[in-house]
C-alpha cells in the first residue's frame, strides 16, 4: 500500500468517504460525523497539501488530515507553544477494516511529525465515542482532557473534545510514502 497526498480532483471520493464512515457510525449507534462534512473546507485543506490517502491499487484504503493548525478553543496558550502536528479525520474503508491501517497511519503520521521538527501528535476525539477514545489509548495516546465548553468551528455545539496527544517518534509504517517531505515547523 502507498500513501500520497489528497488532490482536488479525490475531494468527490473523500466525501463519499466520510459519508460511508458517518453510515457505519450511525449502524453502531453514533451520533459522530452525521453532519455532511463542508466540501469548500475539505477542499480547502487538499488545497494545503493535508490530506493525505492509502491507496491500495485503485482503492482509497484510508485518509487522514495532518495539520500544523489546532482548532480553536481547545488547546491552551502554553500547549500551543510547542510544535505539534493535528490528526483531523482518520478514517479506514469498511473494505480494508480489521488490517490495523490506523495503527499504521497514526505512526506514518508521528513518523512525519517527527521529521517535521514536532514534539506531539495531537487529535481530538468525538466526545461521546468511548469505544474510538480506547482506541486511541491503545494506539499510545495520552487523554489530556475534556473541553464541552465552547461553539465548535462550523457553528455547532462542542462535540469533539476529547482531546489526547502522543510524542513523535520515528517509525516505520510499512507504506511506500510518495508524499512530499514536511515542512519544518516553526
Amino acid at each position: 500500500m502507498r500513501i500520497c497526498s489528497a488532490q482536488p480532483h479525490d475531494l468527490a471520493k473523500l466525501l463519499a468517504f466520510r459519508q460511508e464512515a458517518a453510515a457505519w457510525l450511525s449502524r453502531l449507534g453514533s451520533d459522530q460525523w452525521q453532519r455532511p462534512y463542508p466540501a469548500d473546507k475539505l477542499l480547502a485543506t487538499i488545497e494545503a497539501g493535508e490530506v493525505f490517502m492509502v491507496r491500495d491499487g485503485d482503492a482509497t484504503a484510508a485518509t487522514i488530515t495532518l495539520t500544523p493548525v489546532a482548532e480553536e478553543g481547545l488547546w491552551t496558550a502554553d500547549e500551543l507553544r510547542e510544535p505539534s502536528l493535528f490528526i483531523n479525520k482518520l478514517t479506514v474503508a469498511r473494505t480494508h477494516a480489521g488490517q490495523d491501517l490506523g495503527g499504521r497511519l497514526l505512526d506514518w503520521a508521528g513518523e512525519r511529525g517527527h521529521r517535521a521538527g514536532a514534539k506531539w501528535l495531537r487529535l481530538d476525539a468525538w466526545t461521546t465515542n468511548t469505544d474510538l477514545q480506547a482506541y486511541y489509548l491503545r494506539q499510545g495516546f495520552r487523554h489530556v482532557r475534556t473541553v464541552y465548553q465552547g461553539i465548535a468551528v462550523n457553528g455547532g455545539p462542542r462535540v469533539s473534545g476529547w482531546l489526547a496527544q502522543r510524542a513523535t517518534r520515528p517509525t516505520d509504517s510499512g507504506f511506500v510514502d510518495e508524499t512530499a517531505a514536511p515542512a519544518r515547523l516553526g
